[in-house]
């Protein structure tokens, strides 16, 4: 159950004085729903209302505080134009301007003759000091209800910023004092205060600096998110590795055979994922481990090794890819090896309908087929395996942790390899697959040439088409890709229907085909087919092509408006050539003028290959938000925490979930009683119903 000093924090918003139904849904969308929520919107700015000049030296376009006396009203004719009551001091008159005004209110507030103080905006209207809608307005003699530095928080339509004050005012009155669940040496090494200190400083910032994600404060509260979730990660890792697995440790025989039909041989960092697969695999425990490789590393065949140790010990395997085309070129790569093994494989995608599903699916439930690869479809319910071992999930992020476990369901205690090829950065690596053990592919396998990448700018489009063209004379493949499906009114972005009407115009019809995210499979498949294998020679395409698409003979990529994708989408499409014998280039077609990050992004391009070096220099230039598209990538979404400014602590709280864990497994100690509560602070129920049930 949840502690009951957090009782108060998770009552809804209506339960605030003040906070109607109105009010409630504009904070839902603003923060949250919860109380809780209004804890974690940070303030995103200040405004710093200490000034207090007489009226004649206040300056224009700054925020002044300004104490005067009310000198008289003047009420307009109609509502169309605005109110106006004169404010002077020994100095000057200001004009106090109010629009659509309520004149009883004004007459309330602002009393003539009365001595006020006001703060907001100094403006010039027609060379006459005024001041729009001051943003206080109190008797002078309270003048120190106005705050020196005043907090302002990111607001929806509707919302004011004085709602957000009141409520997270609220809020914060409600924050127990929980004992620290924190180590206290590193604490105290950090010098970070307590919980709710920090909470009370990061809302009421004294100056800009304490906005910084790395001021004392707001490094406490986001190392707290960031411990909760490496926390909650390492508890539900630890139960699924208790989940009894099997010892699978075959005798070679198969993979002797599959290796001998290779035409190269094996990395020395195939063969380093191979010796840490195959140490979990022969553990009884669960195997959970994660295989990152760029493009083209070969990762397909250490998957396929790992296969057929299962196959060894009279298991199943099964492989699963995100796409159609994905899992029939995992299937293409997988099928010749295993057959020189002597192993019954199948693929299995949406496309497979009537007799020829009901006959796969007939002789995987008796165990005539050893592997099989295949998109969700292997999900269905009517999918039933003799004895699945060994789980393979290609492009992880594609798929929700739910749908891993469900393929996982329908074994005893089966070992799970999830690979992608998507490098991701360390930091990002432990927040998003802190259940995974980690194994990388770092070796370009035998036979892939570098690419050769060069920047151009978009008005030598006409010598880029040249050059294009003289390489299809000679043979060559070519990938031209286009960020957008058709023009829209709001952006000149060269749209991939009209690049291939003016490409098709050029080169012809038979040379030219189109494939992008908005037709069906089918169009898809046949567009992809007629350029791998048939007279296409060009290939117009949206970002559909970056996972998977395999054609050796492709040796130029032209990439349009190359500034506007992210550095990781550029190195993932740029790994579709380069797989041949043939050098091969890739062209980043960009716009004359760009932003600095643009800039960086394409000289790093320029500069490596490295997956690695470019998921990390991604990480910097775009924020942890944007990497893998957050979105749909089952990467927690950190409110106080950012992973680019934050991947010390990100570690820091990596280490210390482990060591918690071995001291102290069912958090019973004191510290982990404190731990709990953080836990239920951040909403990882999970992991305690975890705990719970052992």
């Amino acid at each position: 159950m949840r502690p009951e000093i957090l009782f108060p924090l998770f009552a809804p918003l209506t339960s605030l004085k003040g906070v109607g139904a109105r009010i409630a849904g504009l904070l839902e969308k603003a923060a949250g729903p919860k109380v809780v929520d209004l804890l974690w919107l940070l303030p995103r700015e200040v405004i710093d209302r200490s000034r207090e000049p007489a009226i004649a030296d206040a300056p224009p376009d700054r925020i002044a505080t300004i104490t005067g006396h009310v000198d008289k009203h003047e009420a307009p004719p109609d509502r169309k134009r605005p109110y106006r009551v004169l404010l002077r001091d020994e100095t000057a008159f200001l004009t106090l301007v109010f629009f659509h005004a309520d004149k009883r209110y004004i007459a309330q507030i602002l009393p003539e003759g009365a001595r006020v103080t006001v703060s907001g905006r100094i403006e010039l209207y027609s060379g006459r000091k005024q001041m729009v809608h001051p943003d206080h307005i109190v008797p002078a003699e309270r003048k120190a209800e106005i705050p020196a530095v005043e907090p302002v928080y990111p607001l929806t339509a509707g919302l004011t910023g004085k709602s957000v004050q009141k409520a997270v005012a609220q809020a914060l009155e409600r924050a127990p004092d929980p004992p620290d669940w924190l180590d206290p040496a590193y604490k105290a090494r950090q010098g970070w205060p307590g919980w709710r200190e920090a909470l009370l400083a990061a809302h009421a910032p004294s100056a800009e600096g304490a906005l910084s994600p790395l001021a004392p404060a707001r490094q406490r509260l986001a190392y707290d998110e960031l411990l909760a979730n490496q926390l909650a990660l390492a508890i539900m890792r630890r139960k699924a590795k208790r989940q009894g697995g099997r010892a699978i440790d075959g005798d070679k025989r198969l993979r002797r055979k599959a290796l001998a039909a290779l035409p190269f041989e094996l990395t020395a960092s195939q063969i380093e994922a191979l010796r840490e697969i195959g140490a979990d695999m022969a553990a009884p425990r669960r195997m959970l481990r994660l295989l990152q490789g760029d493009v083209g590393s070969g990762k397909t065949v250490v998957a396929l090794m790992a296969m057929l140790n299962a196959v060894e010990c009279g298991g199943q395997a099964a492989l699963m890819a995100p796409t159609e085309i994905l899992a029939r070129q995992h299937f293409e790569t997988i099928a010749p090896l295993a057959e020189a093994a002597g192993v019954r494989a199948a693929v299995l995608t949406g496309r497979d309908k009537g007799k020829g599903r009901a006959a796969i699916l007939e002789a995987l439930a008796r165990g005539e087929i050893d592997l099989i690869v295949g998109t969700h479809a292997l999900f269905q319910e009517d999918v039933v395996f003799a004895d699945l071992m060994l789980a393979v999930v290609d492009e992880q992020h594609r798929f929700g942790v739910h749908q891993r476990l469900n393929l996982a369901a329908k074994g005893k205690g089966v070992d799970m390899l999830v690979m992608t090829a998507t490098p991701i950065p360390r930091t990002l690596m432990m927040s998003a697959y802190g259940d995974l053990d980690g194994s990388r592919l770092t070796d370009k396998p035998p036979g892939r040439k570098p690419v050769k990448t060069v920047v151009i700018a978009a008005p030598r489009l006409e010598e880029v088409i040249e050059g294009v063209g003289r390489q299809i004379a000679q043979g060559a493949k070519v990938y031209w890709v286009c960020p957008l499906v058709e023009e829209s009114e709001t952006s000149d972005m060269a749209a991939a229907e009209a690049r291939y009407a003016e490409l098709r115009r050029r080169f012809g019809e038979e040379a030219t085909a189109l494939v992008h995210g908005r037709m069906k499979g089918t169009q898809k498949d046949a567009a992809m087919a007629r350029f791998a294998e048939g007279p296409a020679s060009i290939l117009v395409a949206t970002t559909v092509i970056e996972v998977g698409v395999n054609v050796p003979e492709a040796t130029v990529m032209v990439i349009e408006h190359a500034e506007r994708f992210g550095l990781a989408q550029l190195h993932q499409l740029r790994g579709r050539i380069g797989r041949g014998e043939k050098p091969s280039t890739c062209i980043l077609l960009r716009a004359e003028q760009m932003t600095e990050t643009a800039r960086e992004r394409l000289k790093t391009l320029v500069e490596t290959e490295d997956g690695f070096v470019i998921a990390e220099k991604d990480l910097e230039l775009r924020g942890a938000g944007e990497i893998l598209g957050v979105r749909q990538s089952g990467l927690p979404a950190f409110r106080l925490a950012d992973i680019a400014l934050h991947g010390e602590l990100m570690k820091a709280a990596h280490d210390d979930s482990r060591l918690i864990l071995e001291r102290d497994p069912e958090l019973e100690s004191d510290r982990g009683g404190a731990l709990r509560t953080l836990l239920y602070l951040f909403e990882r129920d999970a992991a305690i119903a975890t705990l719970r049930s052992g």
